[in-house]
């Protein structure tokens, strides 16, 4: 069994084979751009601001995402040498801009949360996470292992080709699965910070990412209300996703979902309810322990 995840064997059958069809990430690519509207996310930023407590858009975003995850499992399953697997942990992966503003020099590690998690709780880990990246970046796990892949002449060849066939026979260990950016439910990147648009970005071979995210600088679209068009203000989201997860219908739910939370912020202020925590339903009852 891999160290981050669990082999699914119940699934359905053109889930199954889909995996033998398109054996790379890249032959699965979806891509799609949702757009959020802002007024709500910035009329409870604003009010928050003013009780005393500091919100962040990728702080509502990556709430919302987790609490969709928490009741659409299937969207944290990956694909590795053709087989399915329902991920053990909710991690997301973030690229963060290194102290002085360069836009050259980025590092990238990993986050980690829990379903059960509330909007301040993601929003904690979100500020301690990019204080500790951004400000001692070359201390994360991540940056330590490049360091050592870099150390020694011929050595980053030779450790990267390792890693990928030891990850595609599940005998990586957990260390390097939790050192590498790309083992992940999840990547996420903000444009709107360095004011540039959304992007539909690439999905990563190598490692576990099934979802990416790229939040955008605000853009108006039309909308239709009655006989009136009238455009509104949003955060354009460009997903990209390795279809072989779910069917097109449950991303459509799931990530109209996501924008029904982000549409009422503080639905997002308390934990879900218990009964409302969904699990994959390719797990065997048994072995459900591994993911509480």
């Amino acid at each position: 069994m891999r160290a981050d995840g669990l082999k699914l064997k119940n699934i359905d059958p053109m889930d199954k084979i889909a995996g033998y069809i398109m054996k790379k990430r890249y032959d699965t690519l979806n891509s799609c751009t949702i757009d959020i509207p802002l007024d709500p996310m910035d009329e409870y930023i604003r009010r928050k601001h003013k009780e005393g407590v500091d919100i962040s858009h990728m702080a509502l975003i990556l709430s919302a995402y987790v609490r969709v995850l928490s009741e659409f499992p299937q969207l944290n399953r990956f694909f590795v040498n053709k087989r399915p697997y329902a991920r053990t942990e909710i991690c997301v992966a973030m690229v963060v801009l290194k102290a002085g503003g360069d836009y050259g020099a980025e590092t990238m590690s990993k986050m980690y949360f829990k379903r059960e998690n509330t909007l301040f709780d993601v929003n904690n880990t979100i500020n301690n996470y990019v204080t500790e990246n951004r400000n001692a970046p070359d201390n994360n796990s991540t940056e330590k292992l490049i360091k050592v892949l870099l150390s020694i002449p011929g050595l980053l060849n030779v450790g990267v080709g390792l890693f990928k066939w030891m990850d595609k026979h599940g005998l990586l260990p957990k260390s390097i699965i939790d050192a590498s950016p790309f083992h992940n439910s999840l990547v996420v990147t903000n444009l709107a910070s360095i004011r540039t648009t959304h992007i539909n970005h690439h999905l990563y071979d190598f490692g576990t990412s099934s979802i990416f995210l790229a939040m955008g600088i605000p853009h108006y679209i039309p909308v239709k209300k009655g006989k009136e068009i009238e455009n509104i203000k949003t955060m354009p989201i460009g997903v990209v996703m390795d279809e072989r997860i779910a069917n097109g219908s449950y991303f459509a739910r799931a990530f109209r979902r996501m924008t029904q939370l982000l549409k009422d912020p503080v639905l997002l202020e308390t934990a879900p309810n218990p009964e409302d925590i969904k699990y994959d339903p390719a797990i065997p009852e048994k072995k459900l322990y591994k993911f509480k």
